[in-house]
């Protein structure tokens, strides 16, 4: 468990002034070392994380708006999905080292939710969530910018390439196999209907999606296998040859 001094110096480390410490902590605390503590669940990331995601959305948005003003709200939309997917939301936890002072339950630090795209991904969010209720819309717009600037200047020359493609040529590069689609589910009315898609390879559920069609729904579990691949590029080679 990190000392006073511990989280003290994360916050001077992350350079943001008067950040309340009873809020940082809070922040990378996970529900599971809440739970296996006693604690309510309030008193996990998880409030913050909300109000975080909604406070990043409105700057990245801002800024999108901003930056391309030619640029169309079908872009604009698709931009903004763009920075602030998971991959990249962990890989900035990464850059300020958030992992090391996340506390966790054991039974996520077994299985090693220090390293977890999605764990890291939600801590960053809710540290977004502590930094506006210490400091502000004006600081934490400051905070994102500063982590941000270079994946929404990127987005300029980002074609949102197909994700489906993306993919297909990533388990390929790691295996020689093509994923596999397959509809689990389908809602709704017949003029609106919603479809559930996981993408599959080796066995091994790589993504789920959901959208009104199945070639969205498709994209849709694409997307959200590439954006957690780090959880599971590692273990592909092995699983694909025990398939054969």
């Amino acid at each position: 468990m990190c000392s006073d001094d511990g989280w003290q110096q994360l916050a001077d480390e992350l350079e943001i002034t008067d950040l309340d410490i009873d809020l940082l902590k809070q922040a990378l605390s996970h529900a599971s070392y809440v739970r296996e503590g006693g604690g309510a669940a309030y008193e996990s990331n998880e409030r913050l994380e909300f109000l975080g995601d909604a406070v990043l959305d409105a700057i990245v948005a801002g800024e999108l708006y901003q930056r391309f003003p030619q640029a169309d709200e079908g872009w604009l939309t698709r931009a903004k999905s763009a920075v602030v997917q998971t991959a990249n939301l962990a890989n900035v936890a990464r850059s300020l080292k958030l992992g090391s002072y996340l506390q966790l339950g054991q039974s996520e630090e077994n299985t090693g939710g220090r390293r977890k795209t999605s764990v890291l991904a939600d801590s960053l969010e809710a540290l977004l969530g502590a930094v506006y209720l210490s400091g502000g819309y004006q600081q934490t717009h400051q905070f994102v910018v500063a982590h941000f600037l270079d994946i929404i200047d990127g987005v300029e020359d980002e074609s949102f390439r197909d994700a489906k493609t993306t993919l297909q040529e990533l388990c390929q590069s790691l295996t020689q196999l093509v994923p596999e689609y397959v509809t689990t589910g389908r809602a709704g009315p017949d003029h609106d209907p919603v479809f559930d898609v996981e993408v599959r390879l080796a066995g091994r559920v790589l993504g789920i999606g959901h959208g009104g069609s199945k070639q969205k729904a498709e994209q849709a579990a694409a997307h959200d296998a590439l954006a957690f691949q780090d959880e599971w590029t590692d273990e592909l080679p092995a699983a694909a040859n025990g398939s054969e």
